[in-house]
């Protein structure tokens, strides 16, 4: 995965913008949902996303709202179809709690082009997705 470097260090008088060591953090935690979501690994896509009524979960053909919402879809539709590949993945962090992931993603012989955007933030328990949105568009 290819990661633009950030804009570095606000100003004192402003937020500290893609800290390395929480890049090299929300980095890790995409990875792994990346290798869960190709695996169809449940409990791991459960698991980094939060678990609160307000986490909200949009995607190409369904939505969730809440933990709940989202872990019973995610049982019912694990993973991604074979060959999925990610382009253009940014990742921005600000200061080390809050940080939003946007990647593009394809699959051999398809004719859309996906987009997926999550806003992860760094809880007592590690980094969880609190919200997401995932569409296609033709290619």
């Amino acid at each position: 995965m290819s990661v633009p470097t950030g804009v570095g260090p606000a100003t004192s008088a402003g937020p500290t913008v893609d800290r390395p060591d929480v890049l090299a953090e929300v980095t890790a935690a995409f990875d792994r949902y990346e290798v869960a979501l190709r695996a169809g690994d449940v409990t791991t896509l459960v698991e980094l996303f939060w678990d609160d009524p307000r986490c909200v979960r949009y995607g190409v053909a369904d939505r969730q709202y809440g933990g709940d919402a989202g872990a019973t879809w995610r049982r019912g539709d694990p993973g991604v179809p074979p060959g999925r590949t990610l382009s253009g993945t940014v990742v921005v962090t600000v200061d080390d709690r809050p940080a939003v992931v946007s990647t593009l993603f394809s699959y051999p012989g398809a004719t859309v082009e996906g987009r997926q955007t999550q806003t992860w933030v760094r809880f007592a328990d590690g980094w969880r997705i609190v919200a997401a949105h995932v569409s296609e568009v033709p290619a």
